[in-house]
């Protein structure tokens, strides 16, 4: 029988989706991770009650994850994901000619399972360049140094297994683990919630500290909390908004521009432009 699926994000204010049937359930140590067959946004996946993911719109958030990093950094070859275990962001990442290697470190092999079961189009895990890790991304980071080109924090939001990718130490690891001209890339949460805020300014204020540039971008999925999703840009050096990275993505993004749905050369650059009361949440 159809229902409802609800996300509140302050009281009774929330996402709802109509549901055709529940495909997948399964409580593993970590977290509650569910798919369900919807009414509009074809499957979906949730992880303790929260939207990860739809088939109909999560070329948005993968695309912009993967691309804003991968055209700013110069050549980048080895590449890490935390998190990602749908398979979306090593996807884009994988378009790239120049990468060489994607380490993948997923916490959870069920998400992994029920992207593959049931959102098959989703991810490219049969790539042999990518590689997947179950293991805590939290810990990983303390091995490698001066390893990675890029690295991406792909993960959900600041509850549960995932709270402790929005705190200063973290990121320190993530620095030592990048190349001197290494790109890191971060989901920070929408602008719009409040209860967000404390995590958004602890992570910028932290790269702040650490990386000589840093940088909001902003980019817009239907199924997240206010559809207006932030973005954290953190390099050793490269400028996203220069005109190396720009000419850049004029030369390079022709070899697969015809598989993007969203990101280009305009939005690349657009992205970083930012309202007012965004820059104040992170300035303050």
């Amino acid at each position: 029988m159809p229902f409802q699926y609800n996300e509140y994000y302050n009281e009774q204010t929330g996402l709802t989706v109509g549901i055709k049937k529940q495909l997948f359930c399964e409580q593993t140590p970590y977290q509650l991770v569910e798919v369900f067959e919807t009414d509009t946004w074809g499957n979906l996946m949730t992880i303790d009650g929260m939207v990860m993911l739809s088939e109909k719109d999560e070329f948005v958030y993968h695309e912009m994850m993967a691309h804003v990093a991968l055209f700013s950094h110069p050549n980048p070859k080895k590449v890490l994901i935390i998190g990602g275990g749908d398979g979306g962001t090593a996807r884009e990442v994988l378009r790239h000619p120049s990468v060489e290697h994607v380490d993948m470190v997923e916490i959870d092999e069920a998400v992994v399972r029920a992207s593959k079961l049931h959102m098959p189009e989703v991810g490219d895990f049969d790539n042999p360049k990518l590689h997947v890790l179950y293991e805590n991304g939290l810990t990983f980071v303390d091995g490698p140094e001066n390893e990675y080109d890029v690295i991406i924090i792909d993960g959900s939001d600041p509850v549960g297994p995932a709270v402790d990718l929005f705190k200063k130490d973290f990121y320190e690891k993530c620095h030592r683990c990048l190349k001197a001209d290494g790109v890191l890339v971060s989901q920070t949460e929408s602008p719009f919630v409040e209860s967000y805020h404390e995590s958004m300014q602890s992570v910028f204020k932290a790269c702040d500290e650490l990386y000589p540039v840093t940088k909001m971008f902003l980019t817009f999925i239907p199924l997240y909390p206010t559809g207006m999703w932030s973005m954290l840009f953190a390099s050793k050096g490269i400028d996203p908004l220069s005109k190396e990275v720009t000419s850049r993505i004029e030369a390079k993004i022709g070899t697969f521009a015809d598989k993007l749905k969203y990101y280009n050369k305009d939005v690349h650059t657009g992205a970083f432009a930012l309202p007012n009361f965004v820059k104040h949440i992170i300035q303050k």
